[in-house]
């Protein structure tokens, strides 16, 4: 384990020492700019290098502020006010949940169309890879607005499920390609030999699916789900950005850049890893568990 540790400890002390290093020539035209207005000259240059460690708004944030701040909005405060980054990560979490769930259904039906249909392999799978190749930044405002108008106007949604809905949508949009690519891939990992032993017993197509091409797709499935969650919850990051939304990571990162508080923005963007490292842990717990019942293969 410590073979393991010593590694990743060492580049996170690089990196570390990088940023504070960073830091100073990123920070110092503002520094110089206030010892100007206090009429200070000579300062010391430890003091400088303090202080552009420790600026209120600085331009790059050190390692210390940023920590400072998630604690500050994380275990300093109840969950339940909008101060708190937990608050805002629920509020992201529920929709890529739901993101994630569609976009995962949608992958395995389309792998299992076309896998089992020519037809469907030829004229499906290029839409599906052309439809990644739209930057999500310009889809996503359209997705929200088209989708927020639908779901009040047609539907007669509420605002707020109208907009956790868009949300949504944006998620599944980002997760169901990696669900489906590893399906495909997945679902046609059984050789050709195996499929002439299932044929040779008599194996209906259910049987040869559920008994076979099920069980061999299993790792690929939960490897691409763990790619799929993390651009779910990018995608509802992005959703949440124009929709106005006053909660969410994507909320709090706006109005962080609104108000040029940097700080905040990047104590939103360490909780966006924080939670995308702990939603593909959770996807990695669960294929675990999946393996130890049915006794697929690991990936």
């Amino acid at each position: 384990m410590s073979r393991s540790l010593l590694p990743v400890l060492v580049v996170l002390a690089a990196i570390v020492a990088i940023w504070y290093a960073a830091a100073i020539p990123v920070n110092a035209p503002w520094q110089e700019s206030i010892y100007q207005r206090a009429d200070e000259t000579d300062v010391p240059f430890s003091r400088f290098v303090l202080d552009t460690w420790n600026q209120d708004r600085p331009v790059l944030p050190t390692a210390h502020q940023v920590f400072r701040e998630l604690y500050n909005t994380t275990i300093a405060v109840s969950p339940t006010v909008p101060r708190s980054l937990v608050f805002h990560a629920w509020v992201t979490l529920s929709a890529t949940m739901a993101g994630f769930g569609m976009g995962t259904v949608l992958g395995i039906g389309l792998a299992v169309l076309i896998v089992h249909n020519h037809a469907m392999n030829r004229s499906l799978m290029p839409w599906i890879v052309a439809s990644q190749t739209i930057p999500i930044l310009a889809l996503a405002p359209l997705i929200v607005v088209i989708g927020f108008n639908l779901f009040t106007g047609q539907l007669g949604m509420p605002t707020e499920p109208a907009r956790f809905l868009s949300k949504a949508l944006i998620s599944a949009y980002l997760s169901f390609f990696p669900v489906t690519v590893g399906m495909v891939k997945g679902l046609r990992a059984p050789e050709r030999i195996q499929l002439d032993l299932m044929h040779t017993y008599h194996a209906s197509a259910t049987q040869t699916f559920f008994k076979l091409r099920w069980p061999s797709a299993l790792p690929y499935l939960f490897t691409s789900m763990k790619v799929g969650v993390a651009a779910s919850l990018v995608g509802t990051i992005v959703g949440e950005l124009p929709t106005g939304a006053v909660a969410g990571l994507g909320a709090r990162l706006l109005a962080g850049s609104y108000y040029g508080q940097t700080v905040q923005i990047w104590s939103a963007l360490f909780a966006a890893s924080i939670l995308a490292a702990l939603l593909v842990i959770a996807v990695g717990l669960v294929e675990r568990l999946v393996n130890k019942r049915l006794g697929a293969r690991a990936a």
